[in-house]
């Protein structure tokens, strides 16, 4: 029987493939065929979700969320099911799985393939997402794909990544912004107020992060609800 394994990094992501309670760092059975773990940011995080997810006995993974943009054509709430995904290497997905996958969706859906890259630390500039994407040929970035992949290829199983845009490439989160956000992607209230009453943040800039995770995760739940969790229904 065949099992999916979704790797998700924040708490947002998988509130929208389930209503069950979600514990950071630990399985979550979905289905007979579906499991999930929330790994909490990053490349290592990300690994070792994998790696706990094969040893549980998955026989495909996924790396299920949200990406920045690359492209200037991309805007929040576009999908990236990307033809490879490149950290160290470049790292092919089951493009059998993914078309079959692609198919199932709404034409309503503005659907990109391409080459989805790593990146280490979170993007926080314009430039910087121009000068990745000029480098790489890349039309979106995460920080979490590679590392799945990676475990996907030394297992010998199937993988694919499921990315929602969350911010195009003439905005970012800023920087100042990181320190307030717990490992789940979840905000610090307190710290987030702070940084709006010293004005280190414009509260704008908060409604537009805020609109383009409403926007990305609206996508990624339309996918759940076409294809299943196990995303291969």
């Amino acid at each position: 029987m065949d099992i999916t394994g979704l790797v998700v990094a924040l708490r947002a992501e998988a509130r929208c493939v389930t209503s069950l309670p979600i514990p950071m760092n630990k399985k979550i059975v979905i289905n007979q065929h579906t499991m999930l773990w929330l790994s909490g940011m990053g490349a290592e995080s990300a690994r070792k979700a994998a790696k706990q997810l094969c040893d549980a006995g998955v026989t495909r993974l996924v790396s299920f969320g949200v990406a920045g943009a690359l492209d200037a054509q991309l805007k929040p709430g576009d999908l990236v099911l990307p033809d490879a995904v490149y950290g160290e290497n470049l790292l092919p997905v089951a493009l059998d799985w993914r078309n079959h996958l692609q198919h199932r969706l709404s034409s309503n859906t503005v659907i990109v393939n391409g080459v989805l890259v790593n990146s280490v630390e979170p993007l926080t500039t314009m430039e910087s997402k121009l000068n990745l994407a000029e480098i790489t040929g890349a039309c979106a970035v995460d920080m979490e794909s590679s590392a799945v992949a990676t475990v996907a290829a030394d297992a010998a199983i199937p993988f694919i990544a499921v990315r929602a845009i969350v911010d195009p490439v003439e905005f970012s989160p800023p920087g100042a912004l990181l320190n307030a956000v717990k490992p789940d992607g979840s905000a610090n209230l307190f710290r987030v107020l702070t940084l709006v009453l010293n004005r280190s943040i414009p509260i704008g800039t908060l409604l537009q992060m805020g609109l383009g995770m409403r926007a990305a995760c609206k996508t990624l739940s339309r996918v759940i609800q076409a294809a299943g969790p196990d995303l291969a229904s």
